[in-house]
């Protein structure tokens, strides 16, 4: 056991690492006092990036080179001014005349922070708040607006979450062709490019969504995929933890299978084994303005059999009442399979080294948590 456990919360980045029993021994706290909306860390080059959200002093984006112990700023995403005439989400497809404009597309958050391939020397993604995605090819020292993505007419149905506005929450580089990257948007469904962002297509034929009319809760363009992961090892399985239900795709997004589950298929958090397509973790929640744990027992769920059934683990998570809720990064399973990581909105930390049988209380205080990652 060698890798470290990155934790981003409100009021700040917490980095901790496993002794030779296993248990995770907590480091002197990074950013403190600010929000950390994402992490990633670079196995490319040793890189680690830290996103925050600053409130009125914007969205800021860190960079701390391999060997070195400072953190240096780099750019962050930049919205260019936006055309009197261009339409963007919340516009009405049926309007007489689009929504007026603002002076400036405005970044509000980077939600999702992801490398390139590994063929790909630094090159990251950035997936964002309000919908847009960019790209570096520099590790942060420049980003462009994919315009393409950016550019389409469906993008006008785009709607918020829970967000006002949409946002762009997972990305996934196929480790086969780095020039196919998957995304999924709350709400706008799952996109794919085969082409390095040249062109994109909606994939998300078979979802649902229930809270919209009857005769449009097929269309691909307004589900709400709350998170999307791909298996490492045959990446055209695909899980999604969607706001109505759990969705599965075994030919890379093309299609999806609806999945209920016990207690509740709702919630936002879904990781994926690296090696075993068919096994899978959930995080239930009561859905809508509920948004706890069903009957305040915290749980989490696990399919191996690509979701036929479904297990509660619970063992060393408290007992009820509980009212944890897990965020939609905060539930991560490191390379080998074995080892997860689950943080809460009431700044709770667990870890498990036997794939979720057994859970272990690293911290109950710390601030709540909105990304946990290994790297």
């Amino acid at each position: 056991m060698n890798d470290r456990l990155l934790v981003a919360t409100r009021k700040g980045l917490f980095t901790l690492q496993p002794d030779a029993t296993g248990r995770w021994t907590l480091g002197k706290p990074e950013f403190v006092g600010e929000p950390v909306s994402m992490v990633l860390p670079d196995p490319r080059d040793g890189s680690l990036y830290a996103a925050l959200n600053l409130g009125h002093f914007g969205v800021k984006l860190h960079r701390r080179r391999a060997g070195m112990a400072d953190w240096e700023e780099c750019a962050v995403p930049t919205y260019p001014p936006q055309p009197a005439d261009a339409p963007h989400a919340g516009d009405r497809a049926d309007a007489a005349a689009p929504t007026p404009p603002s002076p400036a597309w405005t970044l509000q958050q980077i939600w999702s922070l992801e490398t390139g391939g590994p063929d790909e020397p630094g090159v990251l993604w950035a997936g964002t708040i309000p919908g847009g995605l960019f790209r570096s090819d520099d590790g942060g020292d420049t980003w462009a607006l994919n315009r393409a993505l950016w550019d389409r007419p469906e993008r006008r149905e785009w709607f918020g979450g829970g967000y006002d506005a949409p946002g762009i929450h997972s990305i996934m580089v196929d480790p086969r062709d780095s020039r196919h990257v998957t995304i999924g948007v709350s709400c706008g469904g799952v996109w794919q490019t085969t082409d390095g962002g040249t062109t994109w297509r909606v994939t998300a034929d078979g979802m649902e969504a229930d809270y919209m009319p009857p005769e449009r809760r097929g269309d691909t363009n307004v589900q709400d995929p709350h998170r999307v992961v791909q298996c490492a090892a045959n990446p055209d399985v695909l899980w999604t933890q969607h706001h109505c239900a759990i969705y599965r795709s075994i030919d890379g997004g093309a299609h999806w299978q609806r999945i209920e589950a016990q207690p509740s298929s709702f919630g936002f958090a879904v990781a994926v084994h690296p090696h075993a397509p068919d096994t899978a973790w959930f995080v239930p929640a009561v859905k809508d303005q509920c948004r706890i744990p069903v009957d305040g027992r915290l749980v989490v769920t696990r399919t191996r059999d690509g979701g036929r059934t479904f297990e509660a683990l619970s063992n060393g998570l408290p007992p009820a009442p509980a009212y944890d809720l897990v965020y939609r990064h905060g539930l991560a399973v490191d390379h080998s399979g074995t080892r997860l990581a689950m943080g809460s909105t009431t700044g709770a930390l667990w870890a498990s080294d036997d794939g979720g049988e057994k859970w272990q209380l690293v911290s109950a205080h710390l601030p709540p948590i909105y990304c946990v990652r290994f790297g």
